[in-house]
């Protein structure tokens, strides 16, 4: 089986989070983290930058490492480290998704997630409610 690994950012602003949906592919309308594929001597906060500025043309500052999830689809093995994080400069213009939205933490169940995405939102849940948010 062939292994991918990302990394993805949970952007917050405080009481939301930004999520992505995928417009295209197997998982088209599916909602996820935005990040990406880690390029050959990345480390996981490199990568996750890189991808933020290349797909939303924001630079974001990295806060903390979440957690990393392990997750076998039906064709490839997937770890994502996801890594929290906040807006420095930009916009989050979409240049490859069908859609984002700002979510308030406790509606972020009522997103259909990607099925790796679907443990970082325990993760997230878990991690800002520590933060007393």
């Amino acid at each position: 089986m062939k292994n991918i690994r990302v990394s993805a950012a949970v952007i917050h602003d405080g009481s939301s989070i930004f999520a992505t949906e995928r417009g295209y592919g197997e998982w088209k309308g599916k909602w996820e983290f935005p990040g990406g594929k880690r390029e050959e001597g990345e480390n996981g906060e490199d990568t996750v930058k890189r991808e933020i500025m290349e797909e939303l043309e924001t630079r974001i500052e990295v806060e903390d490492f979440l957690c990393t999830v392990e997750y076998d689809y039906p064709s490839f093995h997937l770890t994502m480290d996801t890594y929290i994080a906040k807006v420095v400069e930009g916009k989050l213009i979409l240049k490859e998704h069908e859609d984002a939205k700002w979510i308030p933490l406790p509606l972020l169940d009522d997103l259909d997630w990607l099925d790796a995405d679907k443990a970082v939102v325990q993760e997230v849940k878990r991690y800002f409610s520590l933060k007393g948010i």
